[in-house]
């Protein structure tokens, strides 16, 4: 059984920043990837961020420059520090862990948490 948790999420204007944190739990789970994807009211969920096993991380364009995807392997846990924030950026943001390299191998999600940035 595999469990995420995400955490960090809040309101920030825009400009700010937060820093996000997912844990992971479970002996034998072993991802290719975790990762953050976000849903914004009205919108599609969309990928954001992923690191993968070999270390090789990948960002979607409109945060790349701004998010900073990190890990802690001895503590099973993923970040996600997000610069600069935009309303834009406004969106519940799910941690996600992948058994492959493709999108649709993210097959385990956490809870979600929401960031809101004002203006």
């Amino acid at each position: 059984q595999v469990q995420l948790v995400e955490s960090g999420g809040g309101l920030v204007q825009a400009g700010g920043s937060l820093r996000l944190s997912c844990a992971a739990s479970g002996r034998t789970f072993r991802p290719y990837a975790m990762g953050w994807f976000r849903q914004a009211p009205g919108k599609e969920r969309e990928f954001v961020s992923g690191i993968r096993q070999n270390g090789i991380i990948d960002y979607v364009r409109s945060v790349k420059g701004r998010f900073t995807i990190s890990r802690d392997n001895a503590k099973n846990t993923v970040f996600l520090q997000m610069n600069s924030l935009k309303p834009e950026d406004t969106a519940v943001y799910y941690c996600a862990a992948s058994s492959g390299p493709a999108l649709s191998s993210y097959n385990y999600w956490g809870q979600g948490t929401q960031v809101t940035v004002s203006s």
